[in-house]
């Protein structure tokens, strides 16, 4: 048993977390919200802190003779690690979370329950503003009730505050489904809670020597559907505000309360300094003067960009990126690789870490780049890796593609005559406006916003959401595409998947050429899994 937290129970700590996050690597992938089989949050987590953990042990045990305690050096090493090998949007968090950790330990003489308490606490502050709209009953709330019940503890006892945050983690999984309605359509408990679980009942473990006895949660009842409110830019506003600005934080919590009184879509960056540093502000608005003032009066506004949305400029034909520019894309399957390194993309394959995205970056040897994402999940990565990027002195921007489909769409627009943020804002338009669907057979019992489903069911996802399910796979594909015809539309592409059979796609084409003449379709082998077709219209 443990009274102090030290570099060598840290390392213990990184271990056995990452032996708990493997041994349940497959239950936590399985929790998905929606029956199609691409959950991979465990794998996320397990990869995150694998990389973690290879940072510890690549330290030869050195200490800067002006650097932190040991163990708070043994907490920076491992929360670097995991932001470096961080994937999705669990991992990205996950690292935000170390990284508090280490920021409140790293000068702490002695880690005791009140100081626990308080890296909890530091570490659910860093994990909340590492996201844009923080939902509830994720692994945010989580780790918030964690912090919550450790300071409740009020206690110097590093066994007893540890005990008390994996308690209130574990209450606060079993409640996320009432805060999530689409927890509560699946019957499952948030997968990014369960992994932090695990990782606080290891550090249970390392401090007290005792294991835990957490079953895994219990499914529970189907619920019938609800509706959640997505929150997204709205166009009430005219203009796009974007620039640099030296500041210090302090005043760029002000500009950050005052461009949110203007406007949406606020996104305000910084590179990390601890004093007076670079901020990457962004903000749509209707009142430009007001949106740039607030930017002086913060500190030194510079590369200032304004864009009215309504003199955005049509899709061009395909050009060469001119030199100094280039894209890198995140592609599953050798097909639809093969479709954008003939766009003259860098490819990286699915799923990657931030340091593998910040490499493909380097590689490029462009000064700008833009990064397509490819997957909700990978671009949280994508942005981390921005950051990291720009320290390097490379100015990269992400359009957050969501599917192959609008990375193609994207790509076709791009334009070298243009100034690099502009053809950014064409790429950004272009894949917004395609519009895209996956098809894939279901896994399991369901209940989905457009009924109950089984496994074997063919499932027609519009944007992420359940539209269809069918029993006939050629079928279920040309419904889907009708449904979004039926909102207009003039190109279809088509990208079948490995496992798509002979001639799925020549079907679709020859539907849509019957029932709708004026539509151009272009259909291509894309080889991804699980989905046996994509589907984008433009």
């Amino acid at each position: 048993m443990l009274d102090t937290l030290d570099a060598a129970a840290v390392r213990r700590w990184c271990a056995g977390g990452l032996v708990a996050l493997k041994r349940h690597q497959g239950e936590i992938d399985d929790l998905n919200v929606y029956p199609v089989p691409d959950g991979d949050t465990g794998t996320n987590m397990v990869l995150t802190l694998t990389s973690a953990q290879q940072a510890l042990a690549m330290d030869l045990g050195t200490l800067p003779e002006d650097g932190p305690t040991a163990h708070g050096h043994a907490l920076r090493l491992m929360a670097r690690g995991a932001l470096l090998g961080a994937r999705g949007n669990s991992g990205v968090i996950l690292s935000q979370i170390l990284r508090g950790f280490a920021d409140a330990l790293a000068a702490v003489p002695a880690v005791r329950g009140r100081e626990l308490a308080a890296a909890l606490r530091d570490g659910t502050a860093a994990a909340y503003a590492a996201v844009a709209r923080p939902v509830e009953g994720t692994l945010l709330s989580v780790v918030a009730a964690a912090a919550h019940a450790a300071e409740r503890a009020d206690s110097d006892d590093l066994r007893a505050v540890a005990r008390a945050a994996a308690g209130g983690a574990a209450h606060a999984l079993a409640r996320t489904p009432e805060q999530l309605p689409a927890l509560a359509r699946a019957g499952v408990v948030d997968a990014g809670g369960r992994g932090l679980c695990l990782l606080l009942d290891a550090l249970v473990e390392v401090v007290t020597g005792e294991s835990p006895e957490r079953p895994a949660p219990a499914p529970r009842p189907v619920r019938p559907p609800a509706t959640a409110v997505r929150e997204t830019g709205s166009e009430e506003y005219a203009y796009e505000v974007q620039y640099l600005l030296d500041a210090g934080p302090q005043e760029v919590a002000r500009l950050r309360a005052e461009l949110a009184a203007l406007g949406d879509s606020l996104v305000v960056v910084g590179d990390g300094s601890a004093g007076t540093g670079t901020w990457n502000v962004h903000v749509h608005v209707n009142d430009v003067g007001a949106a740039i003032e607030a930017g002086v009066v913060a500190g030194r506004p510079h590369r200032i960009s304004v864009t009215r949305f309504a003199d955005q400029l049509a899709p061009v034909p395909p050009a060469v990126a001119a030199d100094g520019r280039a894209a890198v894309v995140v592609a599953t399957g050798a097909g639809i690789a093969g479709l954008f390194a003939g766009e003259g993309a860098t490819v990286v394959p699915g799923n990657p870490s931030i340091g593998e995205l910040v490499d493909a970056i380097r590689v490029t040897g462009a000064a700008r780049v833009v990064v397509l994402p490819n997957d909700p999940d990978t671009q949280a990565v994508a942005s981390a890796a921005a950051r990291e990027a720009h320290a390097l002195g490379i100015k990269v921007s992400v359009v957050p593609t969501r599917s192959p489909v609008q990375a193609l769409a994207a790509l076709a627009v791009r334009d070298p005559g243009r100034r690099f943020e502009d053809d950014v804002i064409a790429m950004a338009e272009a894949a917004g406006a395609c519009r895209y669907a996956e098809v894939c057979y279901a896994r399991r019992v369901a209940l989905t916003v457009a009924g109950p489903c089984r496994p074997g069911d063919v499932l027609a996802l519009v944007e992420g959401e359940v539209h269809l399910i069918g029993s006939d796979l050629a079928d279920t594909c040309a419904a889907v595409v009708d449904r979004m015809l039926g909102g207009g539309g003039e190109l279809v592409t088509l990208l079948s998947g490995a496992d798509a059979p002979a001639g799925l796609a020549d079907a679709v084409r020859e539907h849509v050429g019957q029932r709708w003449p004026f539509v151009e379709v272009q259909a291509y082998p894309g080889g991804q899994p699980h989905y046996p077709l994509l589907v984008g219209v433009e």
